[in-house]
């Protein structure tokens, strides 16, 4: 297993290949089978054949992660209730259901708008895992508005209600012409709550390779693939440009 690596190839083939208990953290942003016209994938899988997929590829997740690891899986409305079924049914435990809400909804014409995306949090142990809680405290309402004295001066870890903006077309931090980008904000929260430097961190559905990005950013070692050749160039092209960004602000 070669870590700090983007595969070109099915995210099922690729980790079977990786050793048991090897990961530290999985983050998977799937596509969530609701029409989105990707690159090579079909987004609109009969809702059993989806379900079975779900299913095969997080307990491989589950093989793959050490002891202490975690797991984030971003899904939609759809098959939210689906994928935390999944996820228990595999043998991981429940932490979070977060809510990443977002302020530029997706626009719909025949039901409400769109502005929020669920993110299901799981450990492989209930009482072993890590959360790193100093890592991503922040600014309390006891601290800024009542300036409460009691209040932790550290902060406070923050809700389950995470307000991130996505990253839409017109947005600097877009790249390429993957329809369904992560914003680097959402995973430098996931990555420093749950991982530590030096840890290996597993993203089975590339994209435009976001989660490689903040890890390498972040000191932590990566492994991720995809299935499409266009995004697989692209998420090397944006390494390649991070590793100058380190460099500049290392001297």
């Amino acid at each position: 297993m070669e870590a700090n690596k983007v595969y070109l190839n099915d995210c099922m083939k690729i980790m079977k290949k990786l050793p048991d208990k090897s990961i530290d953290l999985v983050f998977a942003d799937p596509p969530f089978n609701i029409g989105i016209k990707y690159d090579v994938y079909n987004d609109n899988m009969p809702n059993g054949e989806y379900y079975n997929w779900s299913e095969k590829w997080i307990k491989e997740t589950y093989r793959l992660l050490k002891n202490n690891g975690t797991i984030y899986i971003a899904i939609g409305d759809e098959f939210a209730a689906e994928i935390n079924v999944i996820l228990k049914k595999s043998g991981l435990y429940f932490r979070n259901w977060i809510i990443w809400y977002y302020t530029f909804g997706q626009n719909q014409r025949k039901k409400f708008n769109r502005s929020h995306t669920h993110i299901l949090y799981f450990t492989k142990s209930k009482e072993q895992f890590t959360f790193n809680d100093r890592d991503i405290r922040v600014p309390s309402a006891r601290q800024l508005i009542y300036k409460d004295k009691r209040a932790n001066p550290s902060g406070k870890i923050p809700d389950d209600v995470w307000q991130i903006s996505r990253v839409c077309g017109t947005f600097k931090e877009r790249i390429g012409k993957h329809p369904c980008q992560m914003p680097e904000d959402l995973l430098e929260l996931i990555i420093k709550a749950s991982s530590n430097k030096g840890d290996l961190i597993l993203d089975p559905c590339g994209g435009t390779g976001t989660t490689a990005a903040v890890a390498k950013r972040l000191e932590r070692e990566f492994i991720t693939m995809e299935i499409s050749k266009e995004y697989y160039d692209v998420i090397l092209k944006r390494l390649d440009g991070k590793v100058a960004e380190i460099k500049r602000n290392k001297k």
